[in-house]
């Protein structure tokens, strides 16, 4: 039998503003639609702490034994800053500062997102599409919109009619916000764009003589409108109707709130059934801007070369902090808050490298199958990783009693309390062993002094080919020597 069916799983569903069970559209299997970034510079760290979020998720659905189509899209064709009406995009601005083809932006980005995302041990999700590869689809749901009654062409854009949605559809259900209350907090119209009404958004705009980035559809040269490709890749992936659409809380609105609007309008129905969004994540007690300073990247955060906090910290360390909270509260990224996670990090880590030296007795002092199941009882509550975590200290308590010989555990208690806490610390939590990565760390460098002495010796003995070989195998794998005066050292 799998875990799902043993484990009452809840889910706070932004939908409904409340914790609701959680039951697959389709049993034993569940699809989730996360809305990644667009790859126009350095991933953010508080997308990061989103993404995470997520994969913790997915990581416990697939622990539960769901078979789980996780798909996470890569935006890599520019929309209008703020969902403007006029503007240029995101990455062809980026293209043009820098002289370069906005793909090579597009590439070095996506690069540098995965990159950071496996420095932070994230599964790869099952699809990642990108909105470029997928151009058709989202004509093809433009034209089934503009069927549908519910947007219209003008001068080459297609424009989604919020008013005439809304007089059949509720447009503001996930954001609990009302057209009218819109209305009359937006200035009007001053002339100089093409839509009927403010709060009408861009599905497909026509692109200027300069705007790099353009595509040929029944409307114009252009390209679609930011909240299109979610609501194309989303169903087209995972079907018109799915389990879970996660990200971001600033995206709740507009941009979810529109993906429900073109759906229904599209195809007749909701796209999602659970909705979920992680909150914000902030930096000694202000929200992270580039304009005030107040920001830090991720590669800053893991090499301590930043002026805002004293010194380095363990990727695994910056997981375990994050998970300290829970996924929908906001968090303030501090040097005492990451210091302190990493003392108990360390804790954890030393009471699971403990484990096998333990020694079992014919009686257990504690409760081990009740301590297992408080630590589902944890994540069942809407992924409650804090809860989870001082779950996890518990068991940090037994294992230092039975240590010192003040507790007592049987062979097969033990052994439920090990899988426990693999599945939990590793497997779900996505965290990785400081002493094992160290010990494997320590391997390399060792490997890599012997080649170094042997490329010295190859050296020395006019053996320039072989010399030039140990170089250069290394360097295809990521591992650079460097000469000097005072001998070769090493990088990678």
């Amino acid at each position: 039998m799998h875990l799902y069916n043993q484990q009452d799983l809840k889910i706070n569903n932004t939908l409904h503003g409340e914790k609701e069970t959680f039951k697959p559209i389709t049993d034993g299997y569940v699809g989730m639609y996360v809305c990644g970034p667009t790859v126009y510079s350095h991933v953010h760290l508080g997308n990061v702490r989103t993404f995470i979020s997520f994969d913790m998720i997915f990581r416990y659905l697939k622990h539960l034994g769901y078979k789980v189509r996780y798909v996470r899209n890569i935006t890599d064709a520019g929309h209008l800053e703020n969902d403007g009406d006029i503007g240029e995009d995101k990455i062809t601005k980026k293209a043009r500062l820098e002289a370069i083809e906005p793909m090579e932006i597009v590439q070095r980005y996506t690069v540098d997102f995965h990159n950071v995302l496996n420095t932070f041990n994230l599964l790869p999700p099952s699809i990642e599409p990108t909105a470029t590869g997928h151009i058709i689809e989202q004509i093809e749901l433009i034209q089934s919109i503009i069927d549908n009654g519910f947007a219209y062409t003008v001068n080459g854009s297609v424009y989604f009619d919020v008013h005439k949605y809304n007089e059949s559809n509720a447009y503001g259900i996930l954001s609990k916000r009302k057209l009218e209350d819109l209305i009359h907090n937006t200035r009007a119209l001053d002339g100089q764009s093409d839509k009927k009404n403010p709060q009408d958004f861009a599905l497909w705009k026509k692109a200027e003589p300069t705007h790099i980035m353009r595509w040929p559809s029944p409307w114009s040269d252009g390209f679609p409108g930011w909240h299109l490709e979610c609501t194309a890749m989303s169903t087209k992936y995972l079907g018109d109707f799915f389990d879970i659409h996660g990200g971001g809380m600033d995206l709740k609105f507009p941009h979810h709130e529109c993906e429900i609007a073109q759906n229904q309008a599209s195809k007749g129905q909701a796209p999602v059934k659970y909705w979920m969004h992680a909150n914000m994540l902030e930096l000694n007690g202000a929200r992270m801007s580039k304009s005030t300073g107040n920001f830090i990247n991720p590669a800053e955060l893991l090499s301590g070369k930043n002026d805002i906090l004293s010194k380095a910290y363990n990727p695994s360390v910056i997981r375990f902090f994050m998970m300290q909270a829970s996924y929908r509260s906001v968090l303030d990224l501090t040097d005492a808050g990451l210091d302190a996670s990493e003392k108990g990090f360390k804790r954890l880590m030393d009471a699971l490298n403990l484990l096998d030296s333990l020694k079992t007795s014919s009686t257990s002092t504690h409760d081990i199958s009740a301590w297992k199941q408080s630590c589902y009882d944890a994540m069942n509550d809407d992924f409650n990783t804090p809860i989870l975590i001082a779950k996890l200290f518990e068991a940090v308590k037994f294992i230092n009693q039975i240590h010192e010989g003040k507790a007592a555990i049987t062979t097969t208690n033990l052994e439920i309390l090990k899988e426990t806490l693999n599945a939990f610390v590793f497997d779900v939590l996505g965290l990785e062993n400081l002493r094992e990565l160290d010990s494997s760390s320590n391997k390399l460098s060792g490997a890599v002094e012997l080649l170094i002495k042997l490329r010295q010796e190859a050296r020395a003995n006019k053996n320039f080919a072989l010399s030039d070989q140990i170089r250069d195998e290394l360097a295809e794998i990521g591992i650079q020597l460097n000469d000097s005066r005072e001998g070769t050292t090493f990088s990678y």
